[in-house]
This record gives structure tokens, sequence and C-alpha cells, in this order.
């Protein structure tokens, strides 16, 4: 997480970081108050961000597409900011989230294939390759899916 900011480096009110990320003004709020985020502050007490804190943004939003829950991608940051020392704990981490990400991936792919094969059917109903009164347990047996 960035914590020094050079005098020439671009400075974000909120609203316009928001506009930036993507993220509503309460949610980067509400990432800073979980510890997820630091925004800097101005000598009159205003946060402010840089294009940093947008990259820095841009990954935690990468983490938290896999599936990483917030208690997570909390421990992530705490441990990130700990330095080297804790990078086994960070790659445990990150490995138990692949290996729920893909358990996850492996069932959408599988819902996608009902779903395929469902489209199929009916667009077969439809344009007449498939009679009547061939069912869809029919038409998935004729298929020879591995389940």
């Amino acid at each position: 997480m960035p914590v020094e900011v050079s005098t020439t480096e671009k400075q974000y009110r909120i609203g316009d970081f928001a506009t930036i990320t993507g993220l509503s003004s309460p949610t980067l709020r509400y990432y800073e108050k979980e510890g997820l985020v630091k925004p800097h502050r101005s000598d009159n007490g205003l946060r402010y961000y840089t294009d940093a804190d947008a990259k820095w943004i841009k990954f935690l939003l990468h983490l938290k597409s896999t599936g990483m829950t917030l208690d997570q991608l909390k421990q992530y940051v705490v441990w990130r900011a700990e330095g080297d020392s804790t990078i086994d704990q960070r790659l445990q981490l990150l490995k138990g989230v692949r290996r729920r990400f893909l358990q996850e991936f492996e069932e959408l792919q599988h819902s996608l294939t009902i779903l395929n094969d469902k489209i199929d059917w009916y667009q077969g109903k439809t344009d007449g390759h498939i009679s009547d009164d061939e069912d869809f347990a029919s038409y998935l047996a004729s298929l020879d899916h591995e389940d």
C-alpha cells in the first residue's frame, strides 16, 4: 500500500477517485475503515488518492474477483505490509483461494454445459432436428456427457 507521495504526483479527491476506480465514495470509505486502502491527507486533513492508489485498488479488485473474502483481503494486506517475512503465509492464502476458485469454476463450467445443451435441445426442436417426442433426458443421454 503506497505511503509516500511525490510532490509531482497527481492527487484525486474522493469523488474523482471513485470515478477512476469505478467504486463509490462510500465503498472507498469502507475500504479505508477496513484497512484495505490508506488515503493520503492534505495539510487541511482532506483525503486524497494518487495513481499508485488506483493501481492498488485495481489489484485488490482482481483478488476480490477470485472469490477472496473480505477477511482474506484484510489478512493479505496486513501480511503484505509486514514485508517478505510473510511471503509463505501469502502464498498459502493465495493457493487456498485458487483451490476454491478452481472448484467453483469447474461447477460453473458444468452448469454452462447443461445450459448450452438445453439451448441446443430447444434449437433442435424449433429447427426440426429433434423429434417432438424426444425429451431432454434422452437428448442428454445421446450426447454422452461425463458428469
